[in-house]
């Protein structure tokens, strides 16, 4: 692979898919465990820690004490540090790519602001680059806007043990992606911070983590196009590593999804087999509030299969990597497909598929490893699909298209 974006032709002679398929770690329970590790100041063995780009630039940063912290496109890195480094002495600038300063960490600085952080916007309010200078928090309750993004609530979460005092996150508005928030909070008192979450608020009292041996488990987010892969198929038998059926992870809930669309999914000591069945539905509706993530595959699915579909709580999309609202519309429309935003909802209907071809189409990225990782399973249904800066997938799923490659696409650089 270049150094400089390529493109990737991606095809598949077989409609049938067999294989073993190794996921890469969590990424969202090696960030919070790695934040963990280091505000513990103990060196504790973490197993199975994801090789993703924004992990290992978060484990960088936080192993290195640099004034200067560029870390690119990695959106939760960006998120957990500024919390993390609001609660140590030190002066420290954090920035990133350019997209990255145009996603908005106002709501966080200004919950950290009302602890006594000191924090300052270099450029743009509400924007990164940050100046942080770290000092003793106090503590006592924050209010937050529970509606935009739950990594905001995770870093001030995980910094409670290093206040001086008890604290109380209170929500305004609805939760966004509460399983995410659930997530940090089993991790934490997996490390012997208890939290009481009561309908609007979270409390934790003053307690300190204590050091333990962590596994990672594999990553349902990338399970999940495997999982669309299965529904594309003429049928399937893809063994898949690493999952548990009572995950820490939001994102499990695929396993439920994709019953709606033929994909079987079976539970083992190893971890799940997904099988093709029958696809019933004709019809379907969900909302991504609790797991914005697996929008984009979902998306492409019901794209892929004809079926006239209603996605809802899709706000989240607008603040990724990417407009992922636009981009996907803009993506499924170049291929045929008669996608619609409609008020932060996908609305899909039905096609002519006669009319749908990614012969001679360029899917293009957007600095976005889910666009790319969603639409190559579009192979199974369509003479081809290109997709532009193929290696955008090291963000989450670094050893993604040699996955492919082993069930038995074929995949040439062009």
């Amino acid at each position: 692979m270049h150094n400089e974006p390529g493109i990737f032709k991606i095809t598949s002679d077989s409609k049938s898919l067999n294989g073993l398929v190794r996921l890469s770690s969590s990424k969202s329970e090696s960030n919070r465990v790695l934040i963990i590790r280091a505000l513990c100041g103990s060196d504790f063995q973490i197993n199975n820690l994801s090789t993703s780009t924004d992990t290992q630039i978060l484990k960088k940063y936080l192993c290195e004490d640099n004034r200067f912290i560029d870390i690119g496109a990695a959106g939760t890195a960006m998120r957990f540090l500024t919390a993390y480094l609001s609660v140590f002495p030190g002066s420290h600038i954090i920035t990133g790519s350019e997209r990255m300063k145009k996603r908005p960490v106002g709501i966080l600085v200004d919950a950290l602001r009302s602890i006594g952080a000191d924090i300052q916007f270099l450029e743009n309010s509400g924007y990164p680059p940050l100046k942080i200078e770290g000092r003793n928090l106090k503590g006592g309750i924050i209010e937050i806007d529970g509606s935009v993004s739950s990594q905001y609530i995770t870093a001030l979460l995980l910094i409670a043990p290093k206040l001086e005092s008890d604290l109380t996150v209170r929500f305004k508005g609805n939760i966004s992606s509460g399983p995410y928030i659930n997530m940090t909070l089993n991790i934490m008192k997996y490390f012997g911070v208890n939290a009481d979450w009561r309908n609007n608020e979270i409390f934790i009292g003053k307690a300190s983590y204590i050091p333990r041996e962590y596994f990672v488990e594999a990553d349902w987010s990338s399970a999940s196009y495997f999982y669309l892969m299965a529904a594309l198929s003429s049928d399937a038998k893809l063994c898949i590593n690493g999952l548990r059926k009572n995950s820490n992870q939001g994102d499990s809930v695929i396993a439920e999804i994709m019953e709606n669309f033929g994909v079987r999914t079976d539970f083992n000591n190893d971890g799940i087999v997904l099988s093709k069945n029958t696809i019933s539905t004709d019809n379907f509706e969900f909302n991504f509030t609790d797991c914005p993530d697996l929008a984009q595959t979902v998306t492409v699915l019901c794209a892929a299969l004809n079926v006239k579909s209603r996605l809802n709580g899709l706000e989240s999309l607008r603040i990724k990597e990417t407009d992922r609202i636009t981009a996907l519309v803009t993506e499924l429309s170049k291929l045929g497909y008669n996608v619609k935003d409609e008020n932060n909802s996908l609305i899909i209907t039905p096609v002519n598929i006669g009319g749908i071809s990614g012969q001679n189409k360029l899917i293009k990225t957007y600095e976005d490893h889910r666009m790319a990782l969603a639409f190559a399973p579009l192979a199974l249904v369509l003479d081809e699909i290109n997709i532009q800066n193929p290696e955008v997938v090291s963000k989450s799923f670094p050893e993604y298209w040699n996955e492919l490659k082993k069930i038995g696409f074929e995949i040439n650089e062009i």
